[in-house]
């Protein structure tokens, strides 16, 4: 029997969950509503376009964010892979070339036999079977769509953009190259004394920010807060958070009392990416104040932070397993509108989807990933998180089940996952 599934978004998860379908010999119709109508934020008409940063995280597999990543090489995610195959130096960061990267998603999806990517916008969901991937720059009137379906408001937050300068503006004099505790070259690093990052700080806190629509309400996530709200907090937030001088020391051996790194964002390392600098000030000021730092007091931005409203469901509530919607099971959700909040996460998302749908369709088997599994936690955090005050997640440990016997050490600890979740995985598919 052949099988069709209709997939809304050419977004990660959305190019995630075809290529699992197209896997199981799925015909798919890929819905990208890019470059007929584009968003707020996006630049391209690429599929899988990277919006905010060009990093995937940590890669290790002694961190959290490693463990996520193994268990999607071990799916054979196509997001993954190609982030690996547009990999750029980045300590132990999976930063990528974003244009590179995207380029490299689109060809993989086109070429695809199984695979039919239609450039347009849909407003009127099909009969079969769907996955809804739009992420979380949906457009209004699909919103409303979702709406009608759910019965439930969407919640939202703000997500910001970081500033990127370019390297031949930068005084070179006054920045050195190198990872945290010397893993390589990799990051720019832009020391300040106490008085310049105070007076950063200051001006920071108080610089003038695009206005919001009299509609929305500042309701941030707290993992990717724009730098002038963490300034606020007080003036040691930023130390001890994104110019934390930890494991830094300069040319003559010595930590400085805060430094702003930068990230490559293209292997020529032309262009950079102001690192935990996600904003919402207004371009003048954008320029004014992070040219305080003394290696950028003449830098050109390449790209100015921007602000957007992320939409997402109240996954508890309108999602019976994180993925299939409670009213409609032949509709599924994947990526950030489900509550997820990363690219990693949005990947797994996508995947978690893709995969459920097509041993469902292709041999009647209904998998549910173990909740030891990075995968499988972060699904079931959205089906159990509070409903009343739900937010989007990382995947962190947290969300893993106990262990009987603690393992103290983090590194140990996290091999010790990985290894535990990929068996759990291959039971899962047997």
């Amino acid at each position: 029997m052949k099988f069709e599934v209709t997939v809304i978004g050419g977004g990660l998860a959305g190019c995630e969950a075809a290529w699992q379908l197209a896997k199981f010999g799925i015909k798919v119709k890929l819905f990208e509503m890019r470059p007929v109508k584009n968003t707020p934020c996006h630049k391209t008409s690429n599929l899988a376009e990277l919006v905010c940063s060009n990093s995937f995280g940590a890669t290790e597999e002694t961190t959290p964010g490693g463990i996520l990543k193994a268990e999607l090489r071990f799916l054979d995610s196509l997001i993954i892979s190609c982030a690996d195959k547009c990999r750029l130096p980045a300590g132990s960061a999976l930063a990528v070339d974003r244009i590179a990267f995207s380029k490299l998603v689109t060809e993989k999806i086109e070429s695809n036999s199984l695979i039919t990517v239609i450039r347009k916008e849909i407003l009127d969901l099909p009969d079969g079977f769907c996955i809804i991937a739009t992420g979380p720059v949906t457009s209004l009137d699909f919103s409303e769509k979702i709406s009608s379906l759910t019965g439930k408001d969407f919640l939202y937050f703000f997500d910001a953009v970081s500033p990127v300068v370019s390297l031949e503006s930068i005084d070179l004099k006054k920045a050195f190259w190198l990872s945290r505790y010397e893993k390589g070259k990799d990051y720019l690093n832009c020391p300040l004394t106490k008085e310049e990052y105070e007076n950063f700080v200051y001006e920071l806190a108080n610089a003038e920010q695009h206005p919001l629509h009299d509609f929305e309400k500042d309701r941030f996530f707290e993992g990717c807060l724009p730098v002038e709200e963490l300034a606020k907090r007080g003036v040691d937030t930023l130390r001890f958070g994104p110019l934390s001088p930890k494991g830094l020391k300069d040319p003559d051996g010595f930590m400085p009392y805060a430094v702003l790194q930068l990230r490559p964002e293209n292997k020529e390392r032309t262009m950079l990416n102001l690192v935990g600098c996600q904003t919402n000030l207004t371009w003048s000021e954008q320029k004014r104040v992070f040219r305080m730092i003394p290696a950028l007091s003449n830098a050109e931005f390449l790209r100015f932070g921007v602000m957007h409203r992320n939409i997402f469901l109240n996954a508890p509530v309108v999602l019976s397993d994180g993925i299939h919607l409670k009213t409609n099971p032949r509709i599924l959700f994947a990526g950030q509108i489900t509550g997820t909040e990363g690219y990693t996460e949005s990947c797994a998302s996508g995947l978690a989807a893709g995969l459920t749908l097509a041993l469902s369709l292709t041999k009647n088997i209904n998998i549910n990933f173990p909740e030891e599994t990075a995968i499988g936690s972060l699904l079931k955090y959205l089906k159990t998180a509070d409903s009343k005050n739900f937010q989007p997640m990382n995947f962190n440990l947290g969300l893993l089940p106990p262990l009987q016997k603690k393992i103290h050490n983090r590194a140990e600890l996290c091999k010790f996952l990985v290894q535990r979740s990929l068996k759990s995985l291959e039971k899962m598919l047997i």
